[in-house]
């Protein structure tokens, strides 16, 4: 069976706010949504998957996409991929470049219509009949992203707070406007199976980057939150079923617990000994009465033993972590 890795990364707590870009009226807001009954704060897969695609092109590894910051745009190195082949990764072409390996891509064409699709009408005796030729279709060539993210989820509802601002302009005229805030922590989950990478030990970058990851927010932040993980817990595993997303929880008490967690295990339906655990959870799970799991004080110390312990069953020597 095929090995999969999975994670559940819980942010530090920060002030968010202006995440998209996006007003309502003169009010700068957040993206939303309903929650366990209650309306809390989102960052969208896509903005997280921007970032460590932007955090790859900083450290130098080859990228697909490249954003460039003057003209605020995307440049693409390959903008062909005519087919998805692993022996192009020796030509230095397509699997070169590891967005499109681990997070796939899609190009669609549209069909291309001439005169001879077009129906012609024809009388054959005194009837009219319809004689159309066979229309070409349109081209799609994609590969599948092999890292699944999730949507980024606030652990505490928001409360609606909101800054209001004055803005002076032309003498006499006075430019009013307002931005949503919330100060929480973000949840959000991700998903990889390495041996459907063409290059198995990208997945070495990528847990580097999620890791390490700075701010998200996409081409649109105008705030500084911290999404490098302030706790992590990764599962490797042959169960198909990631059985961690969105365990965190926030206590009144401001203490952070994973009780859905302490009971899949209690149930026998994850492993302690799959468990990578970094940050402060791990003395939660611990306190718990948890035991039996790879246990870390920090979230990089738990990524670097994560990465060895993938090394030895993906079989990928040390030198190529």
């Amino acid at each position: 069976m095929s090995l999969h890795l999975f994670g559940a990364i819980l942010t530090p707590e920060g002030v968010a706010a202006n995440n998209r870009g996006e007003s309502d009226g003169n009010i700068t807001t957040l993206q939303k949504l309903l929650w366990k009954g209650q309306v809390h704060t989102t960052v969208s897969s896509e903005a997280i998957r921007w970032a460590i695609r932007y955090l790859w092109q900083k450290k130098n590894i080859p990228v697909n996409r490249v954003w460039d910051d003057a003209q605020e745009d995307f440049a693409w190195n390959d903008t062909v991929r005519a087919v998805w082949n692993p022996e192009y990764e020796e030509k230095g072409v397509l699997a070169s470049y590891i967005d499109d390996d681990v997070m796939g891509f899609m190009i669609a064409e549209g069909a291309k219509v001439d005169a001879s699709d077009v129906e012609e009408e024809a009388e054959v005796g005194k009837k009219t009949v319809n004689k159309s030729k066979k229309k070409s279709k349109g081209t799609c060539t994609k590969r599948r992203g092999v890292l699944e993210i999730s949507r980024a989820i606030s652990l505490s509802p928001f409360a609606g707070d909101i800054s209001f601002n004055a803005k002076s302009g032309v003498k006499g005229k006075t430019s009013l406007y307002g931005t949503e805030m919330h100060a929480t922590r973000f949840q959000y989950g991700f998903s990889l199976t390495p041996e459907r990478l063409h290059v198995t030990k990208r997945v070495f970058d990528t847990l580097d980057a999620i890791v390490s990851l700075g701010e998200v927010a996409g081409n649109h932040s105008r705030f500084l939150y911290d999404f490098a993980p302030d706790s992590v817990i990764y599962r490797i595993t042959e169960d198909p079923a990631p059985r961690l997303l969105y365990v965190f929880e926030l206590e009144r008490s401001g203490e952070i617990r994973v009780p859905d967690l302490l009971r899949r295990i209690e149930a026998g339906d994850v492993a302690p000994a799959e468990l990578f655990v970094g940050g402060p959870v791990a003395k939660t799970l611990e306190k718990y009465g948890a035991s039996g799991m790879n246990v870390f004080s920090g979230v990089k110390e738990a990524n670097t033993a994560l990465k060895k312990a993938l090394g030895n069953v993906l079989d990928i020597e040390a030198t190529d972590l």
